[in-house]
């Protein structure tokens, strides 16, 4: 007979007060066992006796009363689940007050670490079996049955929920997923309850806006009154109210992380508030103020300081980690799950999202360091041949200029390699912010919820500068010591610096010799082989051949045997046209026939087919030229370079006659320093001449002289000497007086 579901369960059994047979449901309140379940309360920050006794007791009472309750048959286990508000209360108390992983880790006692940690298992050993709806093929509840239960009774709700996944992620991510991921299948009530809840996470956001002084664009607030001043910001306010807003900022981050790294399916929710957008804003205005105020803050004690830093690092991180969760899950994920078909509105989201966080410079370049935007478009080219490369430009150049004026250092950044799986990395975020996160990054390795990637080997150089880094703050340890650090920290030296002066290096470092050298290690390929230049394998590489052609090999300046005076002096080439131009000199006017043969007579005296019309026409007899002009030839000259030097001698006489002609011309052109003055006179008039002979001016200065003295003048020398004095005030500097006249008129000459 196949076994009925608990909720379809009859019980029959007597009535303790009539004492007669009746039948019961198996749920029914009347099962469940009197028992009260105490409250919790988290660990004492001091090694007070007291204190510590008191929280032993009542860990104990909480953690006998679980392990009882873990041990209850199905049905009656359900019955004080149920039932029971004090069990209900309990479980809430441990998930609202239990320590989480990013709090300050006190010096508790061993004891009670101890207990602690016993209770930690068998509080999620108890959310477990409460999440299970079917434990064997005997004991099993129906799933919609189950599903109304869990919800109307409020086992779990949406706080529950992230609580658990905070505090229960590290190291059971797994049965987490199945345990979260069987209450929302089970019951899809639960995705409209997320969906109420988020706008209550945002406004979180805008609470811790408004309490810094500042004031997010997404924001529905309320008008500001004009006499309202906003007089508290987070650099002034208390300490105390400070280290309240990281604190709240720090817890809120990291659930959200947990949350959505235990259940991605989740992020389709979140986007529809455009949680994306709102989460960049947010990032862009509260993380500065607050690492502003904090660095600028005066402490007392460093410790403040350094868990203040650690918390808003490790909030920061979250916060992206988010963001890339989001957009893997929303965008990227189902690219890569879908055909070609339906991967269009996944790449329209992916760049909505990328496009409406642009502005936020800030967070672009911290999430471009842990998650390269560039490798996200590089996945999206790949998957779409229609990807619209303009947008995608526009995102990758807005992600260049969010770097401008920072010192890029991505490749520093350990990627996560998916979000799924709770992989995170430990990341520092631009450089102006690298200042002393020894302690955040000691924090991410309890946070990180899963292993981490492998950090990439340093070597050479650079693995010495690190060294040196670590060696010039604390001299008295080793190479050897320093370099074992580096590698299990991820050769980070802040990290490196910070966990040796406070002591909390691992174990395994901790046995080591502080004084251990360094021991290099011999290169397994030898110089000489791993050499690679243009010489290689040529003919004179004695590396690589044992036998190589010395002669080929020339010492100092190499002396070439033939030099242009050997090259001019060498006349082979014309000794051998001589004789070819020798022969155009021989020119024979008429060509010698071969003798006739016997019984044909000679054809020079008679031709019987003569044509004799025009014998006696004279032609060409009037003409001018004569005979001999036309029947001249010009005589063949032989090159002057291929004349034998016999004939070169009857040249001489021209060359002479040539050389006197050049010395004559050289010395008419010859350009002495100084010139005759006469001669200069000279040639002046003549071009005077010539240039009113061109212009047609022919003026007979004759008249004007006119004849000697005392001989009278003629009437031509008179009229031509009037109008010489009337016109010579009009050239040269003949005009004085006119000119003198005219500046004593205006008063620029005194009288």
């Amino acid at each position: 007979m196949p076994a009925l579901p608990l909720d379809e369960l009859q019980l029959t059994e007597r009535d303790p007060q009539t004492g007669k047979l009746r039948t019961l449901p198996a749920l029914h309140p009347e099962i469940k066992a009197d028992r009260s379940f105490v409250l919790y309360k988290p660990p004492p920050a001091i090694r007070d006796p007291a204190l510590v006794e008191e929280f032993l007791e009542r860990a104990k009472f909480i953690a006998d009363d679980l392990n009882w309750l873990l041990a209850l048959p199905h049905d009656k286990f359900w019955c004080q689940v149920i039932f029971d508000e004090s069990l209900q209360k309990c479980l809430d108390s441990y998930l609202r007050s239990a320590p989480r992983k990013f709090d300050v880790l006190w010096d508790c006692h061993p004891e009670v670490q101890e207990l602690q940690k016993c209770l930690h298992r068998s509080v999620f050993l108890t959310f477990l079996r409460m999440s299970t709806h079917k434990e064997s093929k005997d004991h099993f509840i129906t799933p919609s049955v189950f599903g109304k239960i869990i919800y109307n009774n409020f086992l779990f709700d949406i706080p529950k929920i992230l609580d658990l996944c905070v505090l229960f992620g590290k190291g059971n991510g797994l049965l987490l997923q199945k345990m979260i991921g069987n209450i929302f299948t089970q019951q899809p009530s639960y995705f409209s309850d997320l969906d109420e809840t988020l706008p209550t996470i945002l406004q979180v956001f805008n609470n811790i806006l408004h309490k810094c002084g500042l004031q997010c664009e997404g924001a529905s607030a309320e008008p500001q009154k004009l006499e309202e001043k906003v007089s508290v910001t987070a650099g002034n306010m208390p300490l105390q109210e400070l280290k309240d807003i990281v604190l709240y900022l720090c817890d809120t981050c990291t659930t959200l992380w947990a949350f959505l790294d235990v259940f991605p399916l989740a992020c389709q929710t979140f986007q529809k508030h455009e949680f994306c957008y709102r989460l960049a804003s947010f990032y862009e205005l509260a993380v500065p103020e607050l690492e502003s105020a904090i660095k600028k803050r005066h402490y007392e004690d460093n410790s403040v300081f350094a868990d203040l830093w650690r918390r808003i690092s490790h909030s920061r991180k979250k916060m992206i980690e988010v963001f890339h969760i989001l957009v893997n899950q929303v965008c990227l994920q189902p690219i890569l799950e879908s055909s070609c078909e339906n991967i269009q509105p996944f790449i329209e989201e992916f760049l909505q999202i990328f496009t409406s966080v642009l502005q936020e410079r800030r967070f672009l370049r911290d999430y471009d360091e842990l998650f390269p935007v560039e490798d996200d478009v590089s996945l999206l080219q790949q998957a779409s041949s229609a990807l619209d490369e303009t947008r995608t430009a526009y995102i990758l150049q807005a992600v260049e200029s969010a770097w401008e004026g920072v010192d890029r250092r991505k490749g520093q950044a350990v990627k996560a390699p998916a979000a799924s799986n709770g992989a995170s990395a430990i990341v520092e975020s631009s450089p102006e912010d690298r200042e002393d996160l020894g302690a955040a990054c000691a924090l991410e390795e309890e946070c990180a919820g899963a292993a981490a990637a492998p950090v990439a080997a340093v070597s050479g150089v650079e693995l010495d500068s690190l060294i040196s880094q670590v060696k010039d703050l604390l001299p008295d340890l080793g190479e050897g010591f320093i370099l074992a650090c580096l590698e299990e920290y991820g050769y980070d030296t802040e990290q490196v610096i910070n966990n040796i002066l406070e002591e909390k290096l691992v174990p395994y470092l901790d046995k080591l010799d502080r004084r251990m050298q360094r021991q290099l290690k011999p290169d397994p390929t030898p110089l000489v082989s791993s050499r690679c230049n243009i010489f290689q394998n040529d003919e004179f590489d004695v590396f690589s051949r044992d036998a190589v052609d010395v002669s080929r090999i020339q010492k100092g300046k190499r002396r070439e045997k033939d030099t242009t005076r050997s090259l001019v002096n060498d006349k082979r080439l014309v000794a051998e046209q001589r004789q070819r131009y020798s022969q155009y000199s021989v020119v024979l006017e008429e060509l010698p026939l071969p003798a006739a043969a016997p019984g044909f007579g000679d054809y020079g005296d008679y031709e019987d087919e003569y044509d004799d019309t025009y014998d006696g026409n004279q032609v060409g007899a009037n003409d001018a030229d004569s005979d001999d002009e036309l029947i001249a030839r010009r005589p063949f000259t032989i090159p002057q370079v291929l004349r034998p030097k016999g004939h070169e001698e009857g040249q001489e006489t021209e060359e002479e006659d040539e050389e006197e002609e050049e010395e004559a011309e050289k010395e008419r052109t010859k350009d002495h320093f100084v010139q005759d003055p006469a001669v200069l006179r000279e040639r002046a008039e003549a071009r005077r001449q010539a240039f009113l002979a061109r212009k047609g001016h022919k003026h007979d200065g004759s008249a004007v002289v006119g004849t000697a003295k005392g001989h009278g003048q003629s009437r031509e020398t008179l009229q031509e000497r009037r109008k010489k004095e009337a016109n010579k005030s009009t050239r040269a500097n003949h005009n004085r007086r006119a000119m003198a006249d005219r500046k004593r008129s205006k008063g620029m000459i005194p009288s």
